[in-house]
C-alpha cells in the first residue's frame, strides 16, 4: 500500500506524520492489486515497531490469550483483557489501522451485545475496527456494527473460537460443498458491510475463489498467496516460539537472541561485571 505512504504536513521541528491507512485504502489496495500487510500486536512496543515497518493494519487479536496469557485457546479471553492491550497500541500506531477482535461471549447473544461491545472499544481504546468471527450466523452483527459507524472485519475458515465445534485446528472449506457454504458465507458477510474478511487454514482454490467473488479485501492466514493480503500471529512470525503453524514463516528466531541476552545479562550480574563503571554514577 505505498500510495498511502505520503506524510501528511506538519511542523518544520516536528517528524513526518505518516499518512493514516483508513478503510477506504484497503478497498483501493485491492482494485490496484496491491498487498495489504497485517500483523497482530499487543502492546506499545511491538507495535510502534511494527508501524514504523509499514506494516498497514495492526491487529489485536483474541490470540493474546495464547501467547501472552498462557491460556491453550482463546476461549478465556474477555473484554476486560482486550482493552488494556488495544489501548496500548492505539496509541502507539500513527500509521497502521488498529483493529481489535471482539472475544468469545462479547456478540454471539445478538446485534445488542456485538454493538455494546463495539462502541466500549471505539470509546476506552481509540481503535478504528473491531474483527468477529462467523458467516451468516453473525450477518445481523456485522449489519448492526457497520450501521453504527464501526468497521468491522470478518473471520472465516477456521475460527478458532469454534475450535471445539471444528475439532481443533483443522483446515475448512475442503469438498465442493463446504467450498460453496464458505463463499456464501463470506459473500453474507461482505453484504452486511464488513470492510475486509480474513480467511484462516483455507485451500488455496477456495480461497482464490473468494477473493475473486468479494469486493472487499480477503486477508489470509493459512490461504494461500491469492488472497489480497496476509497476517500473521507475530510471534510466530518472528520466532518467539519454539513452533510455528505450518502456514507461518519464521523471518527471525527472536525468541533464541532474546533469551541469550537474558542469559548474558544475568551471567554478568552473577560475575559482579555489570553494572561497570559505564553504567554507574559518581558522586
Amino acid at each position: 500500500m505505498s500510495a498511502h505512504t505520503a506524510p501528511e504536513p506538519s511542523a518544520p521541528d516536528r517528524a513526518p506524520t505518516p499518512r493514516r491507512v483508513r478503510v477506504h485504502h484497503l478497498a483501493e489496495a485491492k482494485a490496484r492489486g496491491e498487498k495489504i500487510t497485517m500483523l497482530t500486536a499487543y502492546d506499545a512496543v511491538t507495535a510502534r515497531l511494527f508501524d514504523d515497518a509499514g506494516i498497514d493494519v495492526l491487529l489485536v487479536g483474541d490470540s493474546i490469550g495464547n501467547t501472552m496469557h498462557g491460556h491453550a485457546t482463546t476461549l478465556p479471553v474477555t473484554v476486560d483483557d482486550m482493552v488494556p492491550a488495544a489501548r496500548a497500541v492505539a496509541r502507539a500506531a500513527r500509521r497502521a489501522l488498529v483493529v481489535v477482535d471482539l472475544p468469545f461471549g462479547s456478540y454471539e447473544a445478538g446485534p445488542e451485545q456485538a454493538l455494546a461491545t463495539g462502541v466500549r472499544f471505539l470509546k476506552e481504546t481509540g481503535v478504528s475496527a473491531v474483527k468477529l468471527e462467523g458467516g451468516r450466523r453473525v450477518v445481523p452483527q456485522v449489519r448492526a456494527l457497520t450501521e453504527a459507524g464501526i468497521p468491522v472485519v470478518g473471520h472465516l475458515g477456521y475460527t478458532p473460537q469454534s475450535e471445539n465445534a471444528l475439532g481443533g485446528p483443522r483446515v475448512q472449506g475442503r469438498g465442493d460443498d463446504a467450498a460453496e457454504r464458505l463463499s456464501e458465507d463470506a459473500l453474507a458477510v461482505a453484504e452486511a458491510g464488513a470492510i475486509a474478511v480474513v480467511l484462516e487454514m483455507v485451500p488455496v482454490e477456495v480461497a482464490a475463489r473468494v477473493t475473486e467473488i468479494l469486493a472487499v479485501p480477503t486477508i489470509g492466514i493459512g490461504a494461500g498467496p491469492q488472497c489480497d493480503g496476509q497476517v500473521l500471529v507475530w510471534t510466530d512470525m518472528a520466532g518467539m516460539t519454539d513452533w510455528s503453524p505450518r502456514f507461518a514463516r519464521r523471518y527471525a528466531e527472536l525468541g533464541q537472541a532474546l533469551q541469550g541476552a537474558a542469559r548474558a545479562y544475568a551471567d554478568d550480574v552473577r560475575a559482579g561485571a555489570f553494572p561497570d563503571d559505564g553504567h554507574s554514577f559518581a558522586q
